[in-house]
């Protein structure tokens, strides 16, 4: 079996049952599913929403639209497949001439193509070029901005967007390597974290190099940007009644996602506490255990 089919195989989507108990999909329904990935979630939803449900699916992965297409082609008409990012759902539904729908979910995690078989860098278990960029159309690479930013700035990208106690200490190591070689390559950088940490300060249950390279891939896709601009703009596009469903995965975005459910006057939040994983889920699926849903609904 090739690599693109062995990681469509193991690929499981997250909080999958809770989020349909959530969404609730119906015939005759329209959804966003702004986050396609390999396409878990939007078949769960096309197949709840049979027969007439409609699914709206954004994803600006080329090599994953490729894939879920293929998989998700015996639902035909029903499903419609937009390459933008999530915070571009107004431009999007207004190029497939939707005003509302009655759903909206988004899953902000790397999907299994990207980490099993991406050769982006996003996954420091191979050498792969540090790239990070989620669209291939963008500029901005993770190794353009460990060469061109300051020290100051990379430790600030460290710090705010991994939550990496040692940003300051990796930062001073990264400006002194470029100078004497390029880091173009997820070992490179991996090696160099491992080496800039204290032995004393590796965590236990994940690698040195893992907030590192989670900051890297937000700052490359500005990700929390993304995740700001569909958490003010959704109400505008949701029915009343409809639910929002929001799967996030570090504290981060979980934060960000619980401050602006709270504050928009126009949802009534459902989860009072975040959604996580049964010990199931993560025991069958690992990359689930930091998983975490929260919904609202439109006020009518």
């Amino acid at each position: 079996m090739s690599e693109q089919g062995e990681a469509a195989k193991i690929h499981r989507s997250v909080l999958l049952n809770e989020t349909l108990e959530f969404l609730v999909p119906r015939s005759g329904g329209i959804y966003v599913d702004g986050t396609l990935g390999l396409g878990g979630h939007t078949e769960a939803i096309l197949r709840k929403s049979a027969p007439e449900g409609r699914v709206i699916a954004f994803e600006w992965d080329d090599a994953a639209i490729e894939k879920s297409r293929e998989r998700l082609k015996p639902f035909g008409e029903r499903l419609t497949i937009v390459r933008r990012n999530f915070s571009e759902i107004g431009e999007g539904l207004l190029e497939v001439g939707v005003s509302q729908v009655d759903g909206i979910l988004i899953d902000i995690g790397l999907s299994s193509l990207q980490l099993d078989i991406g050769e982006r860098g996003f996954s420091f278990r191979r050498d792969e070029p540090l790239d990070m960029r989620m669209d291939t159309r963008g500029k901005v690479t993770a190794a353009s901005i460990l060469a061109h930013c300051s020290e100051s700035e990379l430790a600030d990208i460290f710090y705010y967007y991994g939550e990496e106690k040692q940003a300051r200490r990796i930062a001073s190591f990264v400006v002194q390597e470029r100078v004497r070689e390029p880091l173009v390559t997820s070992k490179q950088l991996s090696a160099l974290v491992a080496k800039a940490v204290p032995r004393r300060f590796h965590p236990k249950r994940i690698h040195v190099a893992t907030l590192v390279f989670q900051a890297l891939r937000i700052a490359v896709n500005t990700e929390l940007e993304n995740l700001a601009k569909i958490l003010t703009d959704a109400a505008s596009f949701l029915a009343p009644g409809a639910r929002f469903c929001v799967i996030s995965f570090h504290s981060l975005e979980d934060r960000m996602v619980k401050r602006k459910f709270r504050d928009n006057q126009a949802f009534k939040v459902l989860t009072k506490k975040p959604i996580s994983p049964s010990l199931e889920e993560r025991e069958d699926n690992p990359r689930s255990r930091s998983a975490r849903l929260r919904v609202v609904e439109k006020i009518e």
